[in-house]
């Protein structure tokens, strides 16, 4: 099969895989049900997932890819340290209040994905991917000195905890402030944390 048409087929049945996971609230999907959907034979299913465990994976990496790389742009663009700090936080729980990627976002964390094997591997990647992107910009902080007390990698990690933590709160619809607000606020106590003046905290 030429590499466009399998990708492709790989990403028919991915597709196929969110409406049925949507269809019954995150609950169960079977591998007879996502080709069915898909319209596609069992054979094509086996051509590039070895079970349904390994589809969910690959659905979950390919998104968190997305957002990575979706992050990576946008604070690669700010002008200081604090400024990508911000992007980064209004990104990640602006898409809280899309729809489309809210539903991606509930599929790929319902009971169904959560049960795979090696979800919670590819999830500490993720995690820890996000940490990464912290710590860079926490270095550039520290360097031209608009975040003085910052422990780049010990820091990072209770940020993107409290970023993951907002962002929960706005997917179970717990929170007490929108995406924006509740990004300003994670940003308000990291930049308190850090050290930056109050001059360079835009």
């Amino acid at each position: 099969m030429p590499p466009k048409q399998a990708a492709a087929e790989r990403a028919r049945i991915m597709e196929a895989a969110y409406r049925c996971l949507a269809d019954s609230d995150g609950a169960t999907a079977s591998i007879t049900d996502i080709l069915s959907t898909a319209g596609l034979s069992t054979r094509a299913f086996y051509r590039h997932f070895d079970s349904k465990d390994g589809l969910l994976l690959a659905m979950f990496r390919r998104d968190a890819d997305r957002l990575l790389a979706e992050l990576r742009e946008a604070t690669s663009a700010a002008a200081t340290p604090a400024e990508a700090l911000r992007v980064m936080a209004h990104v990640m729980l602006r898409l809280t209040a899309d729809p489309r990627r809210r539903r991606r976002v509930l599929v790929l964390t319902s009971a169904e994905a959560r049960r795979a094997r090696g979800y919670a591997a590819e999830h500490q990647r993720f995690v820890a991917a996000q940490e990464a992107a912290i710590a860079e910009i926490l270095r550039a902080g520290r360097a031209d000195g608009s975040f003085p007390w910052a422990d780049p990698e010990g820091d990072a990690r209770f940020i993107q905890a409290a970023l993951g933590q907002a962002f929960m709160e706005q997917m179970t619809q717990t929170a007490r402030l929108g995406p924006a607000e509740a990004a300003d606020q994670v940003v308000g106590f990291a930049l308190r944390a850090l050290g930056a003046p109050a001059g360079r905290r835009d």
